[in-house]
């Protein structure tokens, strides 16, 4: 007998899990010839299979998604356009109803914590991380216990430190095939595996330190002051600020969002019902005094809970035929110039499409012919702004893309007090916005702006120029989305609110600017308001940027200095395979995840989509397991 084809995968998070499940499903209807091929599947990562390390049981209890548990789902369905086959199951709420009705015996949850909060959840809770945890550990448990016979997975609890191609040269055919030398890839115990074939799904991972930051460094252990780069929150030392403690917070997204959560309720604070229904904070007396800043000088927008009351949403610009339009176009895309612009206008058709057949009677106009004057002028001329003027009497109800995206901009306020009214006016009313069913047009902007974004994302990379592709898209127009699509949950603005009335969080203003004085500490400023801030801390709450050079990484820098890519990864748009500096795929190492140039997509999705991530680890998967097949073969017609 042949023996198996080895695959690694280097991580066990949910992208690696999820292209797991669709190993699994592919080989449980392959051909006769794929059929007779046996994977041996090694998934290696430091933490639990499923979770990995952002949604890993060992964290804060406080901590959670930024999505309803109705909206989080790790399973194909009807909905994905993909070659092999649909396997259903449920979406985390769906799963944690069966779990609490006695319907999964195999879920063995001993956490009083968890249990109780399975026995709450609704569609529309906002889940904690470890309950995530628990749902993607039962996903993992589920796959290896469904999994065909001729698939073995095997799960090491270890870091891979290198991955060397140690067999023949590789050729690669004009089909990706051929190459069968096997790779050694070593762990951080010194152990040694042989792969036939590696996938490197190593998901989201620290990065050096640059100039700046190893500057500000070397600034607080020379004044005895705290500075915390750019990390993920729960794995952040936050020791080092104390009680009383003035802290100035860079950064005003989900990472500043975890870091408040922590700093105050994770010391002790809690949160309460005043008699007139607005939360109370009621200190612990460990907390600091927390100064929050950003570009905007706003938090993101709140997570949507309103329902839609009029048409179905739909994308009218930006539409099948016009994406594969604009992929055509061979390096000179510019997303601000060629795709803003459709960007724009669909998300002011989303809004009023919502406005005018869900509250017709705050629009005086049809909604054919008003949605015919959106599409028919430029998304900022001042013809489509009068017109929106006469559709839509009350001006409480129109939608201005620019103050949306920069509300405070151009303002200038007489004292910080003035300041801190103005953004505790701004959170009431984004909360109002995106949760009462009178402005539901917020949920048609939302999802116009989540549905183009998935449009986007199907244009393929080499129809981008240079500075879209290295910069707009991954930077710019990702923060974009994140701040409309992908806030935190309305109660954690509300609590922010109660801590501003409480005087533990106080908001700097737009465009902060943070100077170091040798003896004093940080002192940060903005130029909307009178006056500064000196503090004895220093956190830049935000992610670090996926950048394979710099990372931590040792498998990533590896892959660099192969040529592999400098910033993120290149990997085929259609089967991820990595591609070379020469343009050439290797047939035997795959690469997912948010360190490739592959589009950002997140791992696990909204169920009903045609998310890419499932088309994506389809595609692959069935790659491997045509390149498993090649591998068997040659065994089989080698001389014994």
């Amino acid at each position: 007998m042949v023996d198996p084809v080895r695959v690694v995968i280097v991580g066990a998070g949910p992208r690696a899990v999820m292209l797991l499940e669709r190993i699994a499903a592919n080989l449980a209807v392959a051909s006769a010839e794929d059929a007779a091929t046996r994977l041996d599947v090694t998934l290696v990562d430091p933490h639990p299979p499923g979770a990995g390390r952002i949604w890993r049981q060992a964290q804060s209890p406080l901590l959670k998604l930024n999505s309803m548990a109705k909206d989080v789902t790790v399973f194909t369905d009807e909905s994905c356009r993909i070659d092999g086959p649909v396997v259903p199951g449920p979406s985390m709420i769906a799963w944690a109803e069966e779990v609490r009705s006695g319907l999964r015996p195999e879920v063995r949850v001993t956490d009083a914590g968890l249990l109780a909060e399975i026995a709450a959840l609704r569609g529309e809770s906002f889940p904690t991380r470890r309950l995530n945890s628990a749902y993607l550990g039962w996903f993992h448990e589920s796959i290896v216990r469904d999994a065909p016979e001729s698939l073995t997975v095997t799960v090491i609890q270890a870091s891979v430190q290198s991955v060397v191609d140690v067999g023949e040269d590789v050729d690669v055919g004009d089909d990706g095939g051929g190459g069968t030398g096997p790779h050694r890839v070593t762990l951080d115990t010194g152990e040694a595996l042989e792969a036939d074939i590696v996938v490197y799904a190593v998901g989201h991972n620290a990065r050096e330190h640059g100039q700046r930051e190893r500057e500000l460094q070397a600034f607080a252990e020379r004044n005895a002051v705290t500075y915390i780069a750019p990390d993920f929150t729960a794995d952040a030392d936050l020791s080092g600020i104390r009680a009383g403690d003035h802290v100035i917070v860079r950064g005003m997204g989900l990472a500043a969002t975890d870091l408040v959560v922590l700093l105050f309720e994770g010391r002790g604070g809690s949160f309460h019902r005043g008699a007139d229904g607005r939360l109370v904070y009621r200190a612990s007396g460990h907390e600091p005094i927390a100064h929050l800043g950003s570009r905007r000088g706003v938090p993101y927008r709140s997570k949507i809970t309103s329902t839609l009351q009029g048409d179905a949403p739909r994308l009218e610009v930006l539409t099948p035929e016009r994406i594969a339009a604009l992929g055509a176009a061979s390096g000179t895309l510019d997303f601000d110039r060629d795709v803003w612009p459709l960007v724009a206008t669909e998300q002011l058709l989303g809004y009023y499409r919502e406005l005018s057949t869900g509250h017709a009677d705050r629009v005086s106009s049809e909604w054919a012919s008003f949605s015919e004057l959106i599409r028919s002028h430029p998304w900022n001329s001042p013809e489509l702004l009068a017109a929106i003027e006469q559709a839509v009497p009350d001006a409480a109800d129109r939608f201005d893309l620019v103050s949306f995206d920069r509300p405070l901009g151009g303002e200038l306020y007489a004292s910080p007090e003035q300041l801190q009214q103005r953004l505790r006016r701004h959170i009431a009313a984004d909360l109002a916005h995106r949760t009462e069913q009178r402005h539901s047009a917020t949920q048609g902007l939302f999802l116009a702006t989540l549905y183009a974004y998935m449009a986007v994302t199907e244009i393929p990379r080499d129809a981008w120029n240079e500075v879209s592709r290295s910069q707009t898209l991954p930077r710019d127009w990702h923060a974009y989305f994140s701040y409309v699509a992908s806030g935190p949950p309305g109660h954690r603005l509300e609590e922010l609110l109660a801590l501003s009335d409480a005087g533990l969080v106080r908001f700097l203003g737009p465009d902060v600017r943070v100077r170091t004085v040798d003896g004093i500490g940080f002192i940060a400023d903005s130029p909307c308001v009178p006056g500064s801030v000196q503090a004895a801390a220093l956190v830049d709450a935000w992610l670090p940027e996926a950048h394979a050079a710099e990372s931590i990484n040792p498998v990533l820098r590896e892959l660099v200095g192969r040529g592999a890519g400098a910033g993120r990864i290149t990997v085929h748009s259609e089967h991820s395979r990595v591609v070379d500096g020469a343009g050439r795929e290797h047939p035997s190492a795959f690469a997912v995840g948010s360190f490739t140039a592959a589009p950002e997509t997140g791992a696990f999705t909204r169920p009903g989509t045609n998310a890419l991530p499932f088309r994506a680890n389809d595609a692959l998967a069935r790659a491997l397991i045509s390149q498993a097949a090649r591998v068997h073969g040659d065994r089989a017609l080698a001389p014994a």
